[in-house]
């Protein structure tokens, strides 16, 4: 029975949260999925307007305008998250466009969670963004959760550590699954 239900939701295209049976079974929107490549390898977000529209739709205009494209992940803890988003390198920069208000939720800072960095003010959210390694219970409620890594854990997991790294990985494009480039 198990199978057959998990055959019928593959064959509809929708897709299982973290590798099993789960609450949340959503389907895999062109539009809300970014793709990242990077110089370790692809790694896929699905975007999460339900809980940050306001995140979401920034990301998108950023994606839109290029303005991910070689930025490198200046800020690599292991067994906590790789940042990156800050076309400085220094962690102090941003964009051009207007910070952004807190979207908090209760969502949980699990593995592949993608949170948007931020200054101690929780209206300083701009470009900047991280993936979770491991569990992060304590940023729960405190940062915006906009994203979830739905395949390319392992290329996040190759990312090079540092902070900054002595070498670098980078994002060499981002886009929108939607785009035909």
């Amino acid at each position: 029975m198990r199978r057959t239900f998990l055959a019928a939701l593959a064959a509809t295209g929708l897709v299982l949260a973290s590798g099993g049976l789960s609450t949340r079974v959503w389907a895999a929107s062109p539009d809300n999925t970014l793709i990242l490549e990077t110089s370790k390898g692809k790694v896929t977000i699905e975007l999460r307007p339900d809980l940050a529209p306001k995140h979401v739709a920034q990301i998108k205009t950023l994606v839109g305008k290029h303005f991910y494209d070689g930025i490198i992940f200046h800020r690599v803890i292991d067994g906590f998250m790789a940042q990156t988003g800050d076309p400085t390198g220094t962690g102090m920069g941003g964009s051009d466009l207007p910070d952004i208000p807190a979207e908090f939720s209760k969502t949980h800072f699990g593995r592949g969670t993608v949170g948007m960095a931020r200054a101690q003010d929780p209206n300083s959210a701009n470009s900047q963004f991280f993936i979770m390694f491991d569990d992060g219970s304590f940023l729960d409620g405190q940062y915006t959760v906009w994203g979830e890594v739905t395949d390319g854990m392992e290329v996040v997991d190759k990312i090079n550590r540092g902070e900054p790294p002595a070498n670098p990985d980078k994002i060499v494009k981002a886009r929108l699954a939607s785009d035909p480039n």
